[in-house]
């Protein structure tokens, strides 16, 4: 059987949660306070996969306006009953400090392209909700719980409770199934039920580091749960050199012919300081049941770098140039922040992908910023803009983003007396005093004209380029560490930012006049790195 090499989705695709139905694989993934919401990719083989939908696509299914980053969509899971779909996903409106506002939801469709229904709310105790078809024909559904007293765990355990399909509620009473073990942490639950066993596969130990796959069993759907007598099936808390780490929050697949498979998130750090700039991304492992009727993953519980799986990667795919045009709308690669009101924010009428600048760049809840996510380690971005600008309070341009706390931006603007120039920003979490940053010279140019603008990214070097009509591109400003579009550095704690680096382009007008701005195309160019073990697999274990 062929090898592929870790990840199978790479860039930001966290909280894994894969389904089979007949020969087609889907796997489901959160996308936090990114529009639409839940990336479900498609594969035959395991090792292929492509886009295929993002099923939270209106208003009445989501609205993440004011959701803070790293909040939003957390943790879908996708199942299938032999007739439908169902999807469930939590929208956090809060989770910094001791509350956390995580409200759960359903939709369901006939087909995976939809049409999705409108969402079922179910409750709002925790988040990481799943659910899980017994044999008898009934449907349950799971969630870790919060505690904001710590009493006396935050996780506070792993709920069920019976969900009426007919009604569209739950109905019953509330079981708290499983608390954990000393990694504490508990969340993420899938059950499955196999041998006349159910058995509860869980994350544990945050999303960081210390991450883990937890798995547990019973005889009965309530509980007792036993917890599996290595207790983590998968994890890289103990292996710093391990080529993914983070490893964790995972969900099982068998194939036509009874192989059993893990997908788990993971991230590849590639600095000394262990930041993972393409955020958590979605591995697989082969894995087997033993004699004792426990899950076992292969060679693990390290994740494996390279995996047998049915398929070979198309690997000239992932290194092809991607051009992206608007004459037939906005391609699915790219997605904006937060808000169902598209049309207030974009338009690709006129063969172009015109912006209207609203709130500034970092807004939490209208503003014009279309990207896609970087899913090599180096990379070229490209763009021309078409832009007007008035005054210091419009601009428009090329960003590189993590979050509000993180971005470069490379923008066509004004001074006061309504001279255009090239502006440069940059806010870095490193600054003290978090501050916007303005690290060059603003470069005066026409009132009038396209300026094309580029980046290049190689590993965490990051450099800006201009050039105006029947010029050659230049730099612009210094090379900037890249590695801080990570969610190490992505303005909180340990286990608090979770999604991972976009380029885009973006237009903002403070004046609140919604200037618009013309982007001609967009071109994300791959470029071979070292560190990117889909070309190189000797680096495993150097910084």
């Amino acid at each position: 059987m062929p090898q592929i090499t870790n990840p199978i989705l790479p860039g930001f695709n966290p909280d894994p949660s894969i389904l089979r139905v007949g020969d087609d694989y889907y796997i489901a993934t959160s996308t936090f306070e990114w529009f639409p919401g839940v990336q479900i990719h498609h594969s035959k083989d395991l090792a292929n996969w492509e886009l295929i939908t993002r099923p939270l696509n209106r208003k009445t299914q989501l609205d993440m306006r004011g959701d803070p980053d790293s909040c939003g969509v957390w943790a879908p899971c996708l199942t299938h009953d032999g007739e439908k779909f169902w999807l469930v996903y939590t929208d956090v409106k809060r989770k910094d400090g001791s509350f956390k506002d995580a409200h759960n939801y359903i939709v369901w469709a006939d087909k995976i392209e939809g049409p999705w229904s409108d969402p079922i709310y179910t409750n709002s105790s925790g988040f990481d909700p799943s659910l899980f078809h017994d044999d008898d024909g009934k449907k349950y559904f799971v969630n870790m719980t919060w505690d904001h007293r710590v009493r006396p765990l935050l996780f506070s355990g792993i709920v069920i409770q019976e969900f009426d399909p007919v009604a569209e509620k739950l109905v019953g009473p509330i079981t708290n199934i499983y608390k954990g073990t000393d990694l504490k942490l508990v969340e993420g639950p899938h059950i499955y039920k196999r041998n006349g066993w159910y058995y509860l596969l869980t994350a544990e130990g945050g999303t960081a580091y210390d991450h883990a796959c937890t798995f547990a069993r019973s005889r009965t759907l309530t509980g007792e749960y036993e917890t599996h007598p290595d207790k983590h099936i998968l994890t890289s808390k103990d292996a710093p050199l391990a080529a993914i780490q983070r490893a964790g929050h995972g969900d099982l697949v068998e194939t036509p012919d009874g192989k059993t498979y893990l997908v788990h998130l993971g991230g590849r750090p590639t600095t000394q300081e262990r930041r993972c700039v393409l955020g958590r991304e979605t591995s697989i492992q082969e894995a087997y049941w033993g004699d004792d009727d426990w899950l076992y993953v292969k060679n693990g519980p390290v994740p494996s770098l390279h995996v047998e799986v049915p398929g070979t990667r198309d690997k000239e795919k992932y290194w092809a140039e991607q051009r992206y045009t608007f004459e037939n709308g906005l391609h699915k690669d790219f997605q904006w922040l937060r808000t169902p009101e598209t049309d207030r924010i974009f338009s690709t009428e006129n063969g172009k992908l015109r912006l209207f600048g609203r709130e500034s760049i970092g807004s939490w809840f209208e503003q014009a910023l279309v990207a896609r996510r970087q899913t090599h380690f180096s990379y070229d971005a490209e763009t021309v803009v078409d832009f007007h600008a008035t005054n210091e309070r419009t601009m428009a341009g090329l960003t590189a983003y993590y979050s509000r706390y993180n971005f470069f931006y490379l923008a066509v603007t004004a001074h006061a007396d309504g001279q255009r120039e090239l502006l440069l920003m940059s806010s870095e979490m490193s600054w003290p005093d978090g501050k916007l940053r303005f690290p060059a010279e603003p470069v005066q140019i026409p009132n009038e004209g396209k300026v094309k603008l580029a980046l290049t990214i190689r590993g965490r070097a990051l450099q800006f380029f201009y050039a105006l009509e029947g010029q050659d591109l230049q730099p612009i400003g210094p090379v900037f560490d890249a590695s801080i579009l990570s969610d190490e550095c992505g303005g909180h704690q340990a286990h608090g930012s979770f999604t991972g680096a976009f380029v885009g382009v973006a237009a903002h007008d403070l004046n609140g006049t919604a200037s618009p701005a013309d982007f001609d195309y967009f071109v994300y160019r791959p470029q071979h790195d070292p560190s990117d073990r889909y070309e190189v697999d000797s680096l495993v274990g150097k910084a």
